[in-house]
């Protein structure tokens, strides 16, 4: 237990958050009534405007915490989820490569390595949107919340195939509705990119994948669409018959996400399918002309070693998808993994052995002709670190960017999604779908109002 004392709230969120990098697991006490086992003291932050005094506060507490821990974090103060918005924000003010770098070592102690991926990846991000129309353009995700089973380090809106499949085509009937407003309302704006995710996409039947895929062409002008995106996902759920639905419709990209290539693994977290499955998806899709393909695999699942992410690397290389998605395990408060944290279930490992995992991966991906394109980061990842989009040239996410770098308005549709709006002088509003699929069902005509007053006047 460890205590810190405040005599206000101000920056009470972005204290627990280094502190909990330095100290993760620890239990937080503000103003403790009792005594705890370590108590940390909280540096003034001194006089100015309040984002300059936040960031001389972290400055100040994490070379305190560095001192006692013995530790230096790889993003130094950083703790929010996009730091690559940051490096873009000042290479639209006209920094060069050298001073962002500069900046971001000295306003939040970031190492060379992150200064420098981040400067990379702003750099690449800005070229691969350079045609997407901010103002007048707009991305569509449409969420699908059914999975065959829900993994074990999971968070996400996700429904169980078996039980839900009698109701899929009333979840579709009432996605339908929001589908019909947003065409409407964003009639003659540019749709530049769509992400059907989930959940798995293809946990539908094909006649429901294929009734989804011609609703939403019949619904909207794809003129200005640079990308559409479908994540088959989960193996287990990835058929002939739905790729077929898939290579009849505009879908220019699509996801089989691993995870990892241990079968041991797989079964832990509960994959119900196996490594072989994930092979025979991935050249299946190829064979059906797929040719800009997805994987995902993440890092520090439970009792996985770095030598199990070399190998997991290997079998992929052996694939060559046209992209790879890295992720450091972030254990949510909704997963199963976080509630069975105190069992027997051991993840994440060390920070050193979370580096080594994303030094392997990074390693396979250049091995691969992959480039780091975008990159964010969550709360309780393994190691501090981050999740990392690879690419091939020309087969980077779009939408991953967008909805890192908040630069256009998302219409997110489906239960549990959020829809951003991005206001000229960069206020950003959201509004977030309920993710109970019974109470989307039932108050659908309160999300597609709630929509209605976030883009009124758009």
């Amino acid at each position: 237990m460890i205590g810190f004392y405040l005599e206000n709230d101000e920056f009470e969120y972005d204290i627990r958050g280094l502190l909990m990098a330095f100290y993760p697991g620890a239990e937080l006490v503000k103003n403790p009534k009792e005594p705890t086992e370590l108590v940390i003291p909280i540096p003034d932050a001194g006089d100015g405007e309040k984002t300059e005094r936040k960031n001389r506060l972290k400055r100040r507490l994490y070379r305190e915490l560095a001192e006692r821990t013995g530790k230096e974090l790889p993003w130094g103060t950083l703790t929010g989820i996009r730091p690559t918005k940051i490096a873009m924000g000042k290479l639209e003010e006209g920094f060069s490569a050298g001073e962002i770098r500069r900046f971001l070592q000295e306003e939040y102690l970031v190492g060379d390595e992150k200064s420098d991926l981040a400067v990379e990846i702003a750099f690449r991000e800005k070229e691969i949107l350079k045609d997407v129309d901010y103002e007048q353009g707009y991305s569509l995700y449409i969420g699908i919340p059914f999975c065959p089973t829900t993994c074990l380090y999971c968070s996400f809106t996700s429904y169980p195939m078996t039980k839900w499949e009698p109701r899929m085509g009333e979840y579709l009937d009432a996605l339908f509705q929001e589908i019909d407003w947003t065409a409407a309302r964003f009639r003659g704006k540019k749709l530049n990119s769509i992400y059907i995710g989930g959940g798995t996409p293809t946990s539908l039947s094909p006649a429901l994948l294929e009734r989804l895929l011609e609703k939403v062409c019949q619904s909207f002008d794809f003129a200005d669409l640079q990308e559409f995106t479908v994540e088959g996902g989960r193996p287990d759920s990835i058929t002939k018959e739905k790729l077929e639905v898939l290579k009849r419709y505009p879908v220019t990209r699509i996801s089989i996400n691993p995870q990892t290539m241990k079968q041991e693994t797989l079964r832990r977290i509960g994959r119900r399918h196996t490594v072989e499955e994930i092979e025979k998806a991935f050249l299946m899709a190829r064979e059906m002309g797929f040719d800009n393909i997805n994987m995902d695999i993440i890092l520090g699942l439970p009792e996985e070693t770095v030598e199990d992410v070399e190998e997991t690397i290997r079998k992929i290389e052996v694939l060559r998808p046209d992209s790879l998605t890295v992720h450091a395990l972030a254990v949510k408060r909704a997963s199963r993994l976080k509630m069975e944290a105190e069992g027997t279930v051991v993840a994440g490992g060390t920070q050193e052995e979370s580096e080594a995992m994303m030094a392997a991966a990074a390693a396979g991906a250049k091995r691969m002709g992959l480039v780091p394109y975008y990159l964010y980061r969550q709360k309780n990842m393994a190691g501090n670190l981050e999740n990392v989009g690879f690419a091939a040239p020309g087969k980077a996410g779009i939408y991953n960017i967008l909805i890192m770098e908040e630069k256009q308005n998302i219409v997110a549709l489906g239960a549990g999604p959020v829809s951003k709006r991005i206001h000229p002088d960069g206020l950003i509003e959201r509004s977030d779908n309920v993710k109970d699929v019974n109470l989307y069902l039932e108050k659908i005509q309160e999300m597609i109002e709630r929509k209605e007053r976030l883009y009124q006047g758009i």
